[in-house]
């Protein structure tokens, strides 16, 4: 069935991605799109491409016609009205170096390099542009150098988000769908609720609609049903989805697998984890042992197919490798890894030791040395269409120049990726995808659909950056949390308190993600520098406190418990053990406190210094409250009410003094004390 997939929603002016599923490209000259119906005093139209491209005009519903082999499918497309405003970038002059062109590299253009140039007056580098309100950052950089640019960072002012969830209950032959809107944590507005039967499926008659909630009898539903909720103010939330079958039962669409919430994930940079030793699936096998030691039960490894990997070049572009980001087959492990045998055999260990194993898709671009690029830079028709060519050459983002990126508008592309994840999806446990951004939302959507048919407990995560609340509608249970990451860097400089750390976490409601999204806590990763390099030990350890005991999944990198310094040379075994044993037990007391991982985020009172943060973690009746100091040595914390003397994570007893100012404690690192 090539049905496109869910309904779309967007915004005036954002660009709607349209696509057959199940792509098959022997039969792509057969597909063609068409406007059925469209707002009043729209002007759309679309071509005859198998992928299109809607550029919604005037606020409303559009429904659009797919004709395919199949039979004709139509999809339905929200679009609400633009609330874009006009912003301007600018930096001093004095801040780049002296360059011959000068571009803007940013989440808007897709940090493609080339697209957009700033205006020069006056000693000011200016861009001018139109974007969401929310925070954004552009870079300015001197002729394709990324060490050398300069940053700018604006915030826009406009509404914020709403957010929605939605839920069905079946009673006497009854379908229910209950929808709970919630506006922006700033914002008090009246938030109507939209409601759509997805396309895909037939429903005898309509859903009856009152206020926040739709009904319809049970026997209207033909096999299942997925209803679609967004909740509309002066802008449009993420939609929520559930799917009711014909026997009464109800799935939560978007909703991550249950055991994300009790998970702590470490990646490896898996050519570097055995340390000095040569790496291979082999000897990956021989240390699990030590994860489960570790506490943690996730495993994130950077890309084991077959890749080539360019050494760092005279600018510094490649940061190094072999790190397995350009790859050459997606169907075959890398060699110098080992056999696909071997690496089952290595995942099997794994889950002996209670560890899932995320897998690194990299499906944004290949190497450039990849027989499919090959192919198409010597023109040959087959693969013309498969990569990206703009200005005579291959489309790439930042100055990644040795991966191209893959052209999603062709059906073979679409058809080769979705082979590439039925491949692995079978022996892993999860993807994490790189470069989801670069990526068309409407396919991951298909792959997310794809993966969870098969088991619902599958794992996607995406490296969006910024991350983007879009992501969450039907592509991933898991997000970077790029806000903490940066507030994290901002307090290790000194230029922001500890207790900004409360405001970066409740940032996702700011941002509009769904009450249901999940996000990955960490300080720092294979692309990132060292926290304990830049900031120092001290604020490293209360960063990596802070990580496993806030809400969200805690991720370590390798090394990082082991005091290592850069982030990507042989894993440094028994490098610090006083570091080890702090994070071991980090990990362990999550592991043992429901309320760490799964309790609700609670402010309290609290004084302290600007390197002190205080809050409460509650969970069925278990609470305690943590303190962090980013400083060096000891400081005090007094808290608003009453705490055990026992820290649960060292299990020492910690100085306590109770008066009427509330309750005195001295803090290292980080204390957990139970309420």
């Amino acid at each position: 069935m090539h049905h496109p997939g869910p309904p779309r929603f967007a915004t005036v002016g954002t660009p709607v991605e349209l696509a057959p599923r199940d792509p098959d490209p022997d039969v792509e000259d057969t597909i063609s799109w068409s406007v059925l119906d469209s707002p009043l005093g729209s002007s759309v139209s679309l071509g005859d491409d198998a992928v299109e491209e809607l550029l919604p005009d005037e606020p409303g519903v559009y429904t659009l016609e797919m004709t395919a082999p199949d039979g004709p499918h139509e999809l339905t497309v929200r679009a609400y009205p633009d609330v874009t405003r006009e912003v301007t970038f600018s930096v001093d002059a004095h801040e780049l170096p002296e360059a011959e062109d000068v571009f803007v590299s940013a989440p808007f253009n897709e940090h493609l390099l080339g697209r957009d140039r700033p205006s020069y007056e006056d000693g000011t580098f200016s861009f001018e542009t139109e974007l969401e309100p929310g925070v954004h950052s552009a870079m300015f950089v001197p002729d394709g150098d990324y060490r050398s640019s300069a940053r700018d960072t604006i915030e826009v002012d406009g509404p914020e988000r709403p957010r929605v969830t939605l839920d069905a209950t079946v009673s006497e032959g009854v379908v229910r769908f209950e929808a709970d809107p919630r506006p922006g944590p700033n914002t008090d507005e009246a938030l109507d609720v939209e409601f759509f039967v997805d396309d895909r499926d037939t429903l005898d008659g309509r859903l009856e609609i009152s206020d926040r909630t739709a009904t319809c009898p049970l026997a209207a539903i033909d096999d299942s049903v997925r209803v679609h909720a967004v909740a509309v103010g002066a802008r449009h939330s993420i939609a929520d989805a559930v799917e009711v079958s014909n026997d009464g039962s109800v799935t939560r669409l978007y909703e991550s697998p249950e055991w994300v919430a009790d998970a702590t994930m470490y990646e490896i940079f898996t050519r570097s984890f055995t340390g000095q030793a040569d790496a291979s699936f082999e000897a990956l096998e021989s240390r699990v042992p030590y994860l489960e030691w570790l506490g943690v039960d996730t495993l994130w490894m950077t890309p084991i197919l077959e890749s080539y990997a360019p050494q760092r070049d005279d600018d510094g572009y490649e940061r190094g490798g072999p790190h397995g980001y350009h790859t050459l087959d997606y169907f075959r492990t890398a060699s110098d890894l080992g056999t696909r045998e071997e690496f089952e055999s290595f995942v099997e260990t794994c889950h002996d030791h209670g560890v899932r194993v995320i897998f690194d898709l990299v499906v944004n671009h290949t190497s450039i040395h990849h027989p499919h690029f090959q192919m198409a830079s010597a023109g040959l028709p087959a693969y013309e269409d498969w990569y990206v060519f703009e200005d005579g050459g291959p489309q790439h983002y930042f100055a990644w120049r040795s991966i191209p990126n893959l052209d999603y508008t062709s059906l073979a592309v679409r058809e080769h990726i979705l082979s590439v994840v039925d491949e692995w999806a079978e022996v892993v446990d999860g993807f994490r995808c790189d470069v989801a951004w670069g990526v068309p939302h409407g396919f991951w959507q298909e792959v997310y659909d794809s993966v969870k048919s098969r088991d619902a407990e599958f794992l996607m995560l995406d490296e969006t950056i910024p991350r983007d609340p879009l992501a969450g509608e039907g592509g991933f249970d898991l997000h970077y949390d790029t806000t903490l990451y940066g507030q994290f860097r901002k307090i290790g400089d000194g230029d922001a308190p500890a207790s900004t750390l409360l405001d970066a976490v409740e940032a996702a409601d700011r941002e509009g993600f769904s009450p249901r999204s999940n996000h990955l806590r960490y300080i720092e990763n294979h692309d990132e520098d060292r926290y304990l390099d830049e900031f120092g030990r001290a604020r490293q350890r209360a960063a990596a406190a802070a990580t496993l005991t806030l809400p969200g999944m805690p991720m370590l990198y390798y090394g990082q418990e082991t005091g290592m310094t850069h982030f990507r040379k042989p894993m440094e075994w028994g490098g610090d053990p006083e570091l080890t044993r702090f994070h071991r037990r980090l990990v362990q007391t999550r592991n043992e406190l429901t309320a760490l991982s799964r309790g609700d985020l609670q402010k309290v009172s609290w004084a302290g210094d600007d390197d002190i943060v205080a809050f409460a973690r509650e969970y069925e009746g278990e609470r305690v409250v943590v303190a962090l100091h980013f400083g060096d040595g000891h400081s005090e914390v007094t808290i608003d009410e009453p705490v055990e003397t026992v820290d649960r994570l060292s299990g020492d007893e910690v100085a306590v003094d109770t008066d009427e100012d509330g309750t005195t404690v001295s803090v290292d690192s980080v204390v957990v004390l139970d309420v």
